[in-house]
């Protein structure tokens, strides 16, 4: 399903800051190579990511779904000076071509990738984090939130993505475990006291969580 119109999405990006030059090699190789090229944060909510961590400024970021490391690379343009981005990707081959483009960037230095399962990663990474982006399995979305919110500082921010899972949420009754699971995870996210949610309908949907207690 389209969620934005084509013509304007590609009113949109015309309009919009063209990426630098390695993101659109990043795009490229992915779309040649990549089975799921799909899944790529893309242009539009690349530019998003970006933009929304240079307003926040985080000394630390977590990403769980590292891919071919194109979010990964929009985020950590937006660190603090001595900022640290932490990645986690479960596949060797995707996190091998993540880290080939991280070592070719100016924030090499600031990324650090694991190879591996989140849900094993992620309570050895003793951080608090300003700034956490979930983009992998979406059976464990609800998951990773609890797993990752309390070292969540209040006033820091949950981005979650493709939670219109490819407008499978809209449908009744809900057909699939994936589309089941986010809409799981989008009711019980609002249904919080803790955090305030505002989802924007950017590609396949995504989730703006912020923890305010």
């Amino acid at each position: 399903m389209d969620i934005l119109h084509p013509l304007a999405q590609r009113y949109a990006e015309l309009h919009s800051t063209p990426q630098d030059s390695l993101l659109q090699e990043l795009v490229l190789y992915t779309r040649s190579h990549h089975q799921a090229s799909h899944m790529i944060s893309g242009f539009l909510q690349g530019g998003f990511l970006q933009l929304f961590s240079t307003l926040l400024q985080p000394k630390t970021v977590l990403e769980i779904g590292t891919m071919t490391g194109y979010s990964a690379l929009c985020l950590a343009a937006g660190l603090a000076p001595l900022g640290k981005l932490h990645t986690i990707e479960l596949r060797e081959q995707d996190a091998a071509v993540a880290q080939s483009f991280f070592d070719r960037s100016p924030h090499a230095a600031k990324i650090h990738l694991h190879c591996g399962d989140a849900h094993t990663i992620i309570p050895t990474l003793q951080q608090t984090w300003d700034l956490v982006f979930i983009d992998a399995d979406k059976v464990s979305y609800l998951d990773y939130f609890n797993m990752v919110l309390p070292s969540v500082r209040v006033g820091g921010y949950i981005l979650a993505d493709n939670v219109f899972f490819h407008g499978q949420v809209f449908e009744e009754p809900l057909q699939g475990k994936n589309a089941k699971a986010i809409a799981a995870f989008n009711t019980t996210i609002i249904n919080r006291e803790d955090v305030t949610v505002t989802v924007v309908p950017l590609r396949d949907g995504l989730s703006v969580i912020q923890k305010v207690k």
